[in-house]
């Protein structure tokens, strides 16, 4: 059997993005629906009824914390993913933390999310 304390600590270390790939993966190979594997993984991940609240929401901001060290090419993705200007965008990244877009669906805020981070960005989800 598996240290369970050793198990809660993992847990405890993923990201908003890890954990969703952990529902999606346990809905794979158990054949359970997404909100029952968060209702199991997340009060063992530490988060209680605020992890289940936020796999459950339907709308999220996206909110650039970061450039990475690779400013340029954070505000390329910017302007691709918001349509916005060269200084627009360039403002945007370097006033970090800001929202790059808000009340967005969660596969188009994981979609954002990959794109910044590919770019050398960080982003979380609210």
């Amino acid at each position: 059997m598996a240290d369970i304390a050793k198990l809660v600590e993992e847990l405890s270390k993923l990201t908003v993005m890890e954990a969703a790939e952990l529902a999606k993966a346990l809905e794979e190979e158990w054949g359970v629906s997404a909100a029952a594997a968060v209702a199991v993984a997340g009060p063992a991940a530490g988060g209680g009824d605020a992890g289940a609240a936020a796999e459950e929401k339907d709308e999220f901001d996206v909110v650039l914390t970061g450039d990475g060290g690779k400013k340029i090419q954070v505000i390329k993705e910017v302007r691709a993913i918001t349509g916005l200007g060269l200084s627009e965008a360039k403002a945007l990244v370097e006033g970090a933390p800001k929202p790059i877009k808000e009340g967005v669906n969660k596969a188009e805020a994981e979609e954002i999310k990959g794109k910044i981070e590919a770019a050398g960005g960080t982003v979380e989800l609210k």
